[in-house]
Protein backbone atom coordinates (compact mmCIF):
# COMPACT_ATOMS: atom_id res chain seq x y z
CA UNK A 1 0.00 0.00 0.00
CA UNK A 2 3.00 2.45 0.85
CA UNK A 3 4.40 2.17 -2.81
CA UNK A 4 1.04 3.02 -4.19
CA UNK A 5 0.44 6.29 -2.47
CA UNK A 6 4.33 7.07 -3.30
CA UNK A 7 4.09 5.98 -6.76
CA UNK A 8 -0.19 8.55 -7.05
CA UNK A 9 1.91 11.05 -5.36
CA UNK A 10 4.81 11.45 -7.80
CA UNK A 11 2.51 10.83 -10.60
CA UNK A 12 0.66 13.81 -9.70
CA UNK A 13 3.60 15.93 -9.43
CA UNK A 14 4.18 14.77 -12.92
CA UNK A 15 1.43 15.98 -14.31
CA UNK A 16 0.74 19.28 -12.43
CA UNK A 17 4.42 19.97 -13.58
CA UNK A 18 3.55 18.76 -17.50
CA UNK A 19 0.64 20.97 -17.22
CA UNK A 20 2.58 23.87 -15.57
CA UNK A 21 5.16 23.24 -18.85
CA UNK A 22 2.43 23.11 -21.64
CA UNK A 23 0.84 26.67 -20.11
CA UNK A 24 3.81 28.20 -20.10
CA UNK A 25 4.67 27.26 -23.24
CA UNK A 26 1.30 28.86 -24.56
CA UNK A 27 1.78 31.79 -22.93
CA UNK A 28 5.27 31.90 -24.42
CA UNK A 29 6.59 33.77 -21.59
CA UNK A 30 8.62 30.49 -20.14
CA UNK A 31 11.54 29.11 -21.37
CA UNK A 32 14.44 26.32 -20.65
CA UNK A 33 17.58 27.18 -19.53
CA UNK A 34 19.47 24.78 -22.39
CA UNK A 35 21.62 22.46 -19.61
CA UNK A 36 24.34 21.35 -22.50
CA UNK A 37 26.22 24.55 -22.69
CA UNK A 38 27.74 27.09 -20.71
CA UNK A 39 27.03 30.03 -23.45
CA UNK A 40 24.56 32.69 -23.28
CA UNK A 41 20.93 32.39 -25.02
CA UNK A 42 21.33 33.59 -28.92
CA UNK A 43 20.46 37.42 -28.89
CA UNK A 44 17.58 37.99 -31.74
CA UNK A 45 18.89 39.55 -34.66
CA UNK A 46 18.02 42.96 -35.62
CA UNK A 47 15.46 43.48 -38.45
CA UNK A 48 17.53 44.35 -41.95
CA UNK A 49 17.65 47.48 -42.42
CA UNK A 50 16.96 48.30 -38.84
CA UNK A 51 20.35 50.09 -38.14
CA UNK A 52 20.45 51.02 -34.14
CA UNK A 53 20.10 54.63 -34.00
CA UNK A 54 23.36 56.75 -33.80
CA UNK A 55 24.05 60.25 -32.90
CA UNK A 56 25.00 62.56 -35.09
CA UNK A 57 27.71 64.91 -35.31
CA UNK A 58 25.59 68.29 -35.19
CA UNK A 59 23.89 68.94 -31.97
CA UNK A 60 20.17 70.07 -31.87
CA UNK A 61 21.20 73.31 -30.78
CA UNK A 62 22.90 74.34 -33.24
CA UNK A 63 20.61 74.59 -35.58
CA UNK A 64 17.63 75.68 -33.13
CA UNK A 65 17.31 79.57 -34.17
CA UNK A 66 15.87 81.66 -36.86
CA UNK A 67 16.48 80.91 -40.67
CA UNK A 68 15.81 82.43 -44.21
CA UNK A 69 14.46 80.21 -46.23
CA UNK A 70 14.70 79.31 -49.85
CA UNK A 71 15.66 75.99 -52.47
CA UNK A 72 17.30 75.40 -55.74
CA UNK A 73 17.58 72.02 -57.65
CA UNK A 74 20.31 73.15 -60.12
CA UNK A 75 23.81 73.05 -58.06
CA UNK A 76 25.21 76.34 -60.28
CA UNK A 77 22.10 78.37 -58.01
CA UNK A 78 23.22 77.52 -54.69
CA UNK A 79 24.97 81.22 -54.30
CA UNK A 80 21.80 82.97 -55.83
CA UNK A 81 19.39 80.98 -53.38
CA UNK A 82 21.46 81.50 -50.36
CA UNK A 83 21.51 85.22 -50.95
CA UNK A 84 17.33 84.44 -51.84
CA UNK A 85 17.53 82.58 -48.27
CA UNK A 86 19.11 85.60 -46.92
CA UNK A 87 16.57 87.98 -47.87
CA UNK A 88 13.74 85.46 -46.45
CA UNK A 89 14.58 86.56 -42.81
CA UNK A 90 11.95 89.19 -42.94
CA UNK A 91 10.03 86.36 -42.58
CA UNK A 92 12.09 83.97 -40.75
CA UNK A 93 11.57 80.13 -40.59
CA UNK A 94 11.99 79.45 -36.89
CA UNK A 95 13.45 76.15 -35.86
CA UNK A 96 12.96 75.71 -32.36
CA UNK A 97 14.12 73.18 -29.60
CA UNK A 98 12.29 69.89 -28.61
CA UNK A 99 10.43 68.85 -25.64
CA UNK A 100 13.09 65.95 -26.15
CA UNK A 101 16.06 66.91 -27.22
CA UNK A 102 15.21 67.23 -31.24
CA UNK A 103 14.20 70.22 -33.00
CA UNK A 104 10.78 71.03 -34.13
CA UNK A 105 10.66 71.41 -37.99
CA UNK A 106 8.16 70.70 -40.60
CA UNK A 107 8.12 67.28 -42.61
CA UNK A 108 7.42 67.19 -46.63
CA UNK A 109 3.87 67.90 -47.03
CA UNK A 110 3.06 69.11 -43.10
CA UNK A 111 1.41 71.67 -42.27
CA UNK A 112 2.48 71.04 -38.67
CA UNK A 113 6.19 71.45 -37.73
CA UNK A 114 6.94 68.04 -34.69
CA UNK A 115 9.75 67.51 -32.91
CA UNK A 116 12.34 65.37 -35.18
CA UNK A 117 15.71 64.15 -34.22
CA UNK A 118 19.29 64.34 -35.47
CA UNK A 119 20.28 61.22 -36.62
CA UNK A 120 24.02 59.73 -37.28
CA UNK A 121 24.53 57.09 -39.76
CA UNK A 122 27.44 54.40 -40.36
CA UNK A 123 28.08 56.44 -43.54
CA UNK A 124 28.85 59.37 -41.41
CA UNK A 125 26.00 61.22 -42.89
CA UNK A 126 23.46 63.03 -40.87
CA UNK A 127 19.84 63.33 -40.88
CA UNK A 128 16.50 64.78 -39.27
CA UNK A 129 13.75 63.16 -39.45
CA UNK A 130 11.30 61.34 -36.84
CA UNK A 131 12.38 58.08 -34.69
CA UNK A 132 13.27 55.03 -36.95
CA UNK A 133 15.73 54.17 -39.24
CA UNK A 134 18.44 55.96 -40.57
CA UNK A 135 17.81 57.16 -43.10
CA UNK A 136 13.83 56.67 -42.99
CA UNK A 137 11.38 57.51 -45.70
CA UNK A 138 10.54 61.10 -43.95
CA UNK A 139 14.04 61.89 -43.09
CA UNK A 140 15.82 64.58 -44.70
CA UNK A 141 19.80 64.52 -45.22
CA UNK A 142 22.01 67.24 -44.22
CA UNK A 143 23.91 67.77 -47.22
CA UNK A 144 26.39 70.89 -45.50
CA UNK A 145 26.63 72.95 -42.54
CA UNK A 146 28.91 75.37 -41.75
CA UNK A 147 26.83 77.11 -38.21
CA UNK A 148 25.65 80.39 -40.98
CA UNK A 149 24.36 78.16 -43.72
CA UNK A 150 22.28 74.50 -43.60
CA UNK A 151 21.84 72.80 -46.41
CA UNK A 152 19.33 69.55 -47.10
CA UNK A 153 17.37 67.66 -49.17
CA UNK A 154 14.76 65.00 -48.01
CA UNK A 155 15.89 60.87 -48.87
CA UNK A 156 11.98 60.46 -50.09
CA UNK A 157 12.85 60.74 -54.21
CA UNK A 158 9.27 62.74 -54.82
CA UNK A 159 10.02 64.94 -51.60
CA UNK A 160 13.00 65.60 -52.85
CA UNK A 161 12.16 66.61 -56.45
CA UNK A 162 9.34 68.87 -55.29
CA UNK A 163 11.31 70.62 -52.61
CA UNK A 164 14.88 70.34 -53.68
CA UNK A 165 17.84 71.33 -51.56
CA UNK A 166 16.47 73.60 -48.81
CA UNK A 167 18.99 75.76 -48.21
CA UNK A 168 18.66 77.38 -44.50
CA UNK A 169 20.68 80.95 -44.00
CA UNK A 170 20.76 82.15 -40.26
CA UNK A 171 19.00 85.26 -39.47
CA UNK A 172 21.39 87.40 -37.63
CA UNK A 173 24.44 86.56 -35.56
CA UNK A 174 24.85 82.69 -34.43
CA UNK A 175 23.54 82.57 -30.78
Amino acid sequence: MFRSVRARTVARVGIASALALSLGACEGGFNLPSLSSSSPPPQAAPEPGMAPEMPATIRPDEIVGRWGLASYQNPADRVRTEAAAKAQCKQPYVIGAGQSGGVIMHLADQATPQELRLKGSPSGKNYIGPPGPTPGEQDREIVSFDGRVLITRFTDKDAATRYGNMVYVRCGPRA
